[in-house]
């Protein structure tokens, strides 16, 4: 996909500050770590399309409205994914903005799971 040039500088400047994990990476911590909490910030099409089965959807455009209600405690382990892996990057910078200080964003979010065999559900 084409991203226009302020997009990529905004996900570039969000990069500086994020934490990124790989693939291999997030599936160790989901499987040491049952409370690690796995988020598909996409939006409501993408995620009916199909998503990460033990992922639970809160879209890019309500996170920072929803994501304390749902997840109160600051120091919550969550990995965002999106994608491909950039709204993931805006999303864990706004997220650790709010205070949340244990946020990773996924690397190559959705395409990259898919091509890692993880496993899907709609």
């Amino acid at each position: 996909m084409d991203h226009s040039p302020g997009f990529l500088k905004l996900v570039g400047d969000a990069k500086k500050n994020v934490s990124e994990i790989s693939v291999a990476e997030a599936r160790a911590k989901l499987a040491a770590h049952p409370k690690v909490v796995l988020i598909d910030v996409r939006e409501d099409h993408e995620w009916a399309a199909g998503h990460a089965v033990e992922a639970v959807h809160l879209g890019k455009g309500i996170l920072e409205r929803d994501l304390e209600t749902l997840y109160p405690d600051a120091n919550a382990e969550i990995i965002m994914y999106c994608g491909g892996g950039f709204r993931s990057a805006m999303t864990c910078d706004a997220a650790q903005k709010m205070g949340y200080k244990k946020v990773h964003s996924l690397i190559g979010g959705y395409k990259g799971m898919v091509a890692a065999g993880w496993p899907m559900t709609k």
